[in-house]
């Protein structure tokens, strides 16, 4: 994360040196969690603690309701289809940035054409490459123009795409945006500082009638705390308010603690293993070989890991997607159960006999890519274990340096199966099979109005990623949430805490 003090030129720097203790008495709600984003600008980082600051602070054209999945309008009033290309949108007045700029036509049509630019680095493509461009129609008047047809526009525009402060960004740049951000949400960002986490408040100036409510809680503070056990102890003493990710035996001793509550939930998450079929490390890797990622995906115990480490909640994936988004089927795609000798059998068809030695990238959740070396060892395949931060994985991966990986992906909280399978099977940078046919069914899939021929070619695309090993999804991610028992929160399966609907009891 590019975290500094918060410079003068927009909100008043804070030092965390004075920041104040986590409860209801300071009306200050301390969450903790392991990784921080490489930036605090929602289009420069892809990992879930900048998506969650994300929803905090910035605000998107069209709010989905996370209880009836209906489209509301958010800063957008009204929108309508001018033709299947061409979405035009109604924006609200009176709504101010957290500098006191007014919110209008040119912010957004300054974002989205801004994040389509090779300068702007956006870090997950996906999420604005189905955009063509935006115009203005006048200052509270936009249209969206599409590159084609894209039936969950309407979804990303409810999700990965906020709207930035264009004469602001345009003045300090992505490096002064990155250490002094400014939104339209509900709290304001005070300071960041690299290692230790964000700092904001209530945005006092926050325009009323928003569908994401009126907050309650006046500060909001997030702490990168990397160590589990600390994490935990941080909350039993009362440094923190909120955790979550806790392991399931940690989860299950808090449960006897008093005054903190735990809850457990399935999100949209999905972890997975991913191949360097491509060949890009090396032009004789063994993950270039059918039949070798067939034999990994046969040596995982996915049952097993779910029911011993991962937890209630969880559920074993077979489809490259979240099973419950739209689009997403495994209904004929090809499975694999827990088999070591058929693992072993086919390793020898392949010509590894004795099977071979590798190097299995991870960024979270080491238990789980310990056990999956552990599986692997079972068979043959001797895997040394690369722990990193996620972006320095990530940035290995694009790199063509990562022979195979374990990986989670949210979609960004996109409740469609684009979210997934664009971003890893587009033959863009972070697709390691790379192949055409593939990429074809899905920019049909992607672009297609016809919901069962859509499902259609989904399935054809995701059965041809299981049968030909490109992909091992292992299983759903649940969350153990761990709070003081004097907040009041509730869990969503989209994998965003929304802190400014909690309140103190």
């Amino acid at each position: 994360m590019v975290f500094a003090a918060v410079a003068a030129l927009a909100l008043p720097a804070v030092s965390f040196s004075t920041a104040a203790l986590a409860n209801k008495a300071n009306d200050t709600l301390v969450y903790a969690s392991d990784s921080e984003p490489e930036n605090i600008s929602p289009y420069h980082n892809n990992l879930r603690e900048g998506v969650i600051i994300a929803h905090l602070v910035w605000e998107t054209l069209i709010h989905r309701n996370p209880k009836t999945s209906q489209y509301e309008p958010e800063l957008a009033t009204a929108w309508k289809w001018v033709d299947p290309v061409t979405l035009e949108l109604s924006l609200r007045q009176g709504v101010t940035f957290q500098d006191g700029s007014p919110f209008t036509a040119d912010d957004v049509v300054f974002t989205f054409n801004y994040v389509l630019t090779p300068e702007a680095k956006v870090v997950t493509k996906q999420n604005v490459e189905w955009m063509a461009g935006a115009d203005k129609i006048d200052d509270h008047t936009v249209r969206v123009r599409l590159k084609g047809p894209f039936p969950a526009a309407l979804e990303y525009l409810s999700g990965p795409t906020p709207i930035y402060p264009a004469a602001y960004f345009k003045k300090v740049g992505l490096d002064g945006f990155s250490k002094a951000p400014v939104g339209t949400g509900p709290y304001r960002i005070t300071a960041v500082e690299n290692g230790k986490g964000v700092k904001m408040e209530k945005y006092k100036g926050y325009w009323k009638g928003s569908p994401l409510g009126d907050p309650s809680i006046g500060k909001i503070e997030f702490r990168v705390i990397p160590d589990g056990e600390t994490r935990m102890a941080e909350l039993m003493t009362g440094g923190v308010d909120w955790i979550w990710r806790v392991p399931k035996d940690q989860a299950d001793q808090l449960k006897a603690v008093p005054n903190v509550t735990v809850l457990s939930a399935e999100t949209m998450r999905v972890g997975f293993l991913q191949f360097d079929a491509a060949g890009r490390t090396a032009a004789d890797t063994p993950m270039k070989n059918e039949k070798v990622r067939q034999a990994i995906a046969y040596a995982v115990d996915r049952p097993a890991m779910v029911k011993n480490l991962v937890g209630e909640g969880a559920r074993v994936m077979n489809s490259a997607c979240f099973i419950d988004q739209i689009g997403c089927t495994d209904d004929g795609v090809p499975r694999y159960e827990y088999n070591p000798d058929k693992a072993r059998k086919l390793l020898a068809e392949a010509g590894y006999p004795n099977g071979f030695d590798t190097d299995l990238y991870a960024y979270r959740e080491r238990d789980y890519a310990e056990a999956v070396i552990g599986y692997l060892r079972a068979v043959g395949i001797r895997a040394n274990l690369r722990f990193l931060k996620y972006a320095a994985m990530r940035e290995a991966a694009r790199a063509g340096k990562v022979p195979f990986q374990y990986q989670t992906w949210g979609s960004f909280s996109v409740n469609d199966a684009s979210a997934f399978t664009g971003v890893w099977f587009k033959e863009n940078e972070d697709d390691m099979s790379r192949d055409p046919k593939v990429r074809a069914l899905l920019d049909k899939a992607d672009t297609t109005t016809d919901s069962a021929v859509r499902k259609d070619l989904y399935k054809q695309a995701l059965s041809m990623i299981a049968e030909k090993g490109y992909l091992l999804p292992l299983f759903s991610y649940p969350s153990n949430y761990a709070f003081s028992s004097d907040l009041s929160f509730t869990a969503q399966a989209d994998e965003l805490p929304r802190f400014y609907t909690a309140h103190w009891k």
